[in-house]
C-alpha cells in the first residue's frame, strides 16, 4: 500500500511507484492520491503516464481515471515496442519520460516512443534539462537513452513532439559527489515571438554567469511551432537550471532567474542540483548502491526516498557534509 498523500503529495509518488512496480513485477495499490491539492486525484497527465507504463508492461489496472484517488496496478512482462503517446494540451513530456525510463532495465527489446505534449512548462523540468542533465547522469549509471526534439510545446496549447528511444540497459552504482564544471552550456528558445526575445534571455543569463566568473556558451533557438512561449535552460555537468517565459514577464527576468539558480547550485559544491537529486533516488535504489551530494533536501527528494525505500526494501542514509547534504545507499 502506497500513501499518495505522503510528503509533497503530488504526481511524483504515482510516477515513481508505477515505474518501480513495473520493473520489479510487484502489484501495488496507491491511495489518497493528491488529496491535499486544489484538484485532488489523478490529472490527465498522470492517467496518461499510468496507461503508457501499463501498455509497455502488459499490466492490469483499476481505478485509473481523471480525479481518481485510489488505483491498483498489476504489471506483467515488459517486452519493449513502439508507441505514440499524446499527453494532451501541455501535459509534461519530461515528467512522462521519468515514468518509462526504468522499464529499459528489464525490457527485452528497445522502447521507442513519440511523445506529444509540453516540452517546456511550469512545475516540470524542461526537455533540454532532461536530455542534457538527467540523461547524462543516467548514462553514468549505464543507461542507453536517445531523444530528439521535433517541436517545442508551451502552456497552454502544447503540441510539442519528442522522439524517445530507450535501449535495454543495465545499471551500476555511481557516486555523484563532486561538482565538475567547465563551460556552462545553454539554449535560449522561443516560438512565435520576436527574435529579440531569445537574445535578451541569453544576454541576461550570460551577464550574471560571467559576473560570477563562469564561462558560458548559450545558443539562441528561435522557432515557429504550434504553441507560443519561451524559455532558457542552462547546464554544466550534473547541474542544471531552467526558467520559462509567461505573458507580462520580461525576457531579461527569464534569463536572469535561470542564471541565478545556476550560480547558487554551482557555488554550493554539490554533485547534483536539487531537482536532479529527487530524480536520481529511484535509480540509486535500483542499482543497490551509490550516493549524491546536494545543497538542500527538498520535499520532492524526501518523498522520493520514502517511496523507493518502501518498494525496494532499501534504506538511504542522509547526513550533512559541510555545506552540502550527502544521500547514500
Amino acid at each position: 500500500m502506497i500513501d499518495g498523500s505522503f510528503g509533497e503529495g503530488g504526481g511524483q509518488i504515482v510516477r515513481i511507484a508505477i515505474a518501480l512496480s513495473a520493473v520489479t513485477d510487484t502489484p501495488i495499490k496507491i491511495e489518497k492520491i493528491r488529496v491535499g491539492r486544489s484538484q485532488p486525484g489523478l490529472k490527465a497527465q498522470h492517467v496518461k503516464a499510468i496507461e503508457t507504463v501499463a501498455r509497455l508492461s502488459r499490466a492490469e489496472y483499476h481505478g485509473v481515471g481523471i480525479g481518481s484517488r485510489e488505483i491498483i496496478f498489476a504489471p506483467n512482462r515488459i517486452t519493449g515496442g513502439a508507441m505514440r503517446v499524446d499527453i494532451g494540451t501541455a501535459g509534461s513530456i519530461p515528467l512522462l519520460i521519468q515514468s518509462v525510463i526504468p522499464l529499459g532495465l528489464v525490457a527485452s527489446d528497445r522502447i521507442t516512443l513519440r511523445l506529444i505534449g509540453g516540452t517546456d512548462v511550469l512545475w516540470s523540468p524542461s526537455i533540454d534539462y532532461t536530455m542534457h542533465v538527467f540523461f547524462k547522469a543516467l548514462s553514468e549509471m549505464g543507461f542507453d537513452l536517445r531523444a530528439r526534439v521535433i517541436a517545442r510545446g508551451y502552456y497552454p496549447r502544447g503540441g510539442g513532439v519528442v522522439d524517445l528511444e530507450i535501449l535495454p540497459s543495465s545499471i551500476r552504482p555511481y557516486r555523484f559527489e563532486a561538482s565538475e564544471c567547465g563551460v556552462v552550456s545553454g539554449i535560449s528558445h522561443a516560438s512565435n515571438l520576436p527574435i529579440h526575445v531569445v537574445k535578451r534571455q541569453r544576454v541576461a543569463a550570460s551577464e550574471i554567469l560571467s559576473s560570477h566568473g563562469f564561462e558560458c556558451d548559450i545558443v539562441e533557438e528561435p522557432g515557429s511551432f504550434e504553441s507560443t512561449g519561451s524559455g532558457i535552460t542552462l547546464w554544466c555537468g550534473h547541474i542544471g537550471a531552467c526558467s520559462f517565459g509567461k505573458r507580462g514577464l520580461r525576457a531579461e527576468l527569464v534569463g536572469s532567474e535561470a542564471a541565478s539558480v545556476m550560480v547558487s547550485e554551482l557555488k554550493s559544491g554539490a554533485g547534483v542540483d536539487r531537482n536532479l537529486a529527487d530524480q536520481l533516488i529511484p535509480y540509486i535504489g535500483l542499482a543497490g548502491g551509490g550516493s549524491l551530494t546536494v545543497r538542500e533536501l527538498s520535499s520532492h527528494t524526501e518523498t522520493s526516498i520514502h517511496v523507493v525505500e518502501q518498494l525496494l526494501n532499501v534504506n538511504f542514509v542522509v547526513d550533512r557534509r559541510g555545506d552540502v547534504i550527502r544521500i547514500s545507499l
